[in-house]
Formats: C-alpha cells, sequence, structure tokens
C-alpha cells in the first residue's frame, strides 16, 4: 500500500493568504480575523450582520479585508460570499467555519424539536455548507478547512444536548476530512475550547440562571472561562502548524483521550449527584413557567 506524505511537518506562512471566516462579526471570530492580519492574511469576515463584518473589517491592520453578509444556513448564500472572495482575492486558502449557536439551555424534554432543529441548522447544516461551498478552492490551493468544536463533544450535554449533539457532529467532520483531503495535500483541523468569554456566552449562558446552576453543579474547571485572544491564537498558530487539532485549555487534552473510560464513570457520577439533578428539574420547570433566553449566533 502506497503511504502518502502528511503536510504537517511542514510551516504553514500566513502572509498573502486568503481566509473566510463565518460568523465573524465578533466573539472568536473577530479576535481570529484580527489574528490572522496581524500575521499577514487577508481576512473574509462573513456574517449574517453585515454591519457587524464591517466594523471587524475596519479594526484590521495592515492587511485587505472584505466584509460580506453570509447566512450559512442557506447554501446559495454561502456560495455567494465565496465567490466574492474569489473575485477579490482569487480564491480561498482557508475557510473557518466559525458561525454557530448555543441555543435555549433546557432539558430536551423541556425543549421543541424546532428549537434543536435550529441549533442542528446552524451548527452542522451551516457547518457543511460552508465546507461545501469552499472546498474546491481550498483544495485547488493546498489549502486547510478548521472547524469550531468544543469539549462538549466528549463530555456529557445535560442541560446543552443540541449544542452537544451539534460538537461531536462537527468532530467527526473534521476526523473524515482530514482523511479524504490527505490525497489532495490539503488538511483540515478541528479547535476544541471550554467556555470562551464571548456574547454567546454572557448571553445564553450567563443570562440564564437555570443554566448557571447546573454549570456551579458541575468541577469547577468546567466552568473557566478563556479569553478570545487566547482562542483565537490557538487557532492561528495551529493553522501555521498544519495540525488536525487543537484543544484549549489543554488541561482538557487527556479528557479527550480517556474519553471512552472517563466518558462513563463522569456520566454515572453526573446521574447520582443532588446538585446536578436539582438543576435540571429547574430547567424541566422552567417549561411550565414559559422562561426562554435568546441565543445570539457566532462564539
Amino acid at each position: 500500500m502506497k503511504t502518502l506524505r502528511r503536510r504537517g511537518g511542514k510551516r504553514y506562512p500566513l502572509a498573502g493568504k486568503v481566509v473566510l471566516i463565518t460568523g465573524a462579526g465578533r466573539g472568536l471570530g473577530a479576535a481570529t480575523a484580527n489574528t490572522l492580519a496581524r500575521r499577514g492574511a487577508h481576512v473574509v469576515v462573513a456574517d449574517i450582520d453585515q454591519l457587524s463584518a464591517q466594523r471587524v473589517v475596519a479594526t484590521l491592520a495592515h492587511a485587505r479585508g472584505l466584509a460580506l453578509e453570509c447566512d450559512v444556513t442557506r447554501l446559495d448564500s454561502v456560495h455567494d460570499a465565496v465567490t466574492r472572495t474569489i473575485e477579490e482575492f482569487g480564491g480561498v486558502d482557508v475557510v473557518i467555519a466559525n458561525a454557530g449557536i448555543m441555543g435555549r439551555g433546557a432539558t430536551l424534554r423541556a425543549l421543541e424539536p424546532t428549537e434543536v432543529g435550529q441549533v442542528m441548522s446552524v451548527n452542522v447544516a451551516g457547518v457543511v455548507n460552508t465546507v461545501s461551498a469552499a472546498m474546491e478552492s481550498v483544495i485547488s490551493r493546498q489549502g486547510q478547512i478548521v472547524l469550531i468544536s468544543s469539549v462538549f463533544a466528549f463530555i456529557n450535554g445535560a442541560g446543552v444536548i443540541p449544542y452537544a449533539m451539534s460538537k461531536a457532529a462537527v468532530e467527526q467532520l473534521g476526523r473524515g476530512l482530514g482523511v479524504e483531503l490527505a490525497r489532495h495535500g490539503a488538511s483540515a483541523m478541528t479547535a476544541y475550547f471550554s467556555l470562551i468569554d464571548t456574547p454567546m456566552i454572557r448571553t445564553g449562558l450567563d443570562a440564564d440562571p437555570h443554566a448557571l446552576t447546573l454549570m456551579r453543579a458541575l468541577p469547577e474547571f468546567v466552568g473557566q472561562r478563556i479569553r478570545p485572544h487566547t482562542a483565537a491564537t490557538a487557532i492561528v498558530d495551529g493553522i501555521e502548524g498544519r495540525k488536525s487539532a487543537v484543544v484549549i485549555p489543554k488541561r482538557w487534552s487527556p479528557i479527550a483521550v480517556l474519553r471512552g473510560v472517563a466518558g462513563p464513570l463522569v456520566d454515572a457520577k453526573l446521574a447520582r449527584d443532588a446538585g446536578v439533578q436539582e438543576a435540571l428539574a429547574r430547567m424541566d420547570n422552567a417549561r411550565s413557567a414559559g422562561e426562554f433566553t435568546h441565543s445570539p449566533t457566532s462564539p
């Protein structure tokens, strides 16, 4: 059997590269756009809110930038963004499928199927749309596809099951793409983060008393926040190193590796934990009280 040489050993210089980022009008996407620009990349900031995208582009230093309106749940919208990028810069070297939503913190019993569908539409179908639209340009330039997953891909997602489901799906997409792209000289990277201090977390989690109660019942390190700049730097360093995965904070790496053993043990502990069960009961009760929490797009 012929073995293909991996491209991971070589540094991938970003100067002059064209990077398209979805959901980059704020939060992690905006921080990543600025980090890329400082390293010489041309950055396309695509967001469902074009004014937010334009504000981010105005902050980019020493780089050509482009702000585009893009709804990742519509394949035609993502194709339009890729077409505009190619017209402006000649192609897409790296695409970062960053757009996502957390959804309402609630038990599955308290959620409507349409709410689950909304999370999956943005976080899974939206990522697939982004990858599909940019794939040919990335392959032709032997570039990279970057997916934003979460530690919730491998820890128990009680209280945020749709979000955890979506991030596990993104993980599998990244693993499969890494194999499929290898023969083309392109690559895929999946980024796993814990809670990033962004508007999505502050509005979607901090404003929800039931979700906060559940988080406080979990081990303290689960709820520790990381800064957007820290996460963005990890993404950009990973691109330059052509890594297949980055995990931030790094303390999560052993948990990711040992998930097959640790996962069932943690699940059993959570099922017996009185604090966790009380928090979930409060989420159940919120259904009858008609309490809802708005969750913005983009981590």
